[in-house]
């Protein structure tokens, strides 16, 4: 199955080599299905998905939200998301209008 949206983020991970920190950006892309979302290491069924949202950090960056049955996962994004977040809710409102439940 095709994703229909796709929206880049990226993870700051630190490493101690030699005494000295280093930060190593990684960037990645989650994917939007009809059934689910992926990430690079986590895949989170429509059901479970109650919402997102975007909070501005300044500049182009900031934080997006995943709300799920299970908790919020955050993700660092260098884009605002509002297109990924109108195609997530656009189908939400499609399914419950088709079978009146979410």
């Amino acid at each position: 199955m095709k994703w229909v949206a796709q929206l880049p983020y990226y993870k700051i991970q630190r490493e101690v080599k030699d005494g000295e920190q280093r930060s190593i950006t990684c960037n990645r892309f989650m994917y939007l299905y009809k059934d689910r979302v992926v990430t690079r290491h986590r895949e989170f069924p429509i059901k479970d998905i109650l919402d997102m949202s975007y909070r501005s950090m300044g500049g182009s960056e900031g934080m997006f939200y995943l709300y799920t049955s299970k908790g919020v996962y955050t993700y660092l994004v260098e884009c605002d998301p509002e297109s990924f977040i109108h195609i997530f809710k656009e189908q939400q409102r499609n399914k419950i209008e088709r079978t009146g439940r979410p």
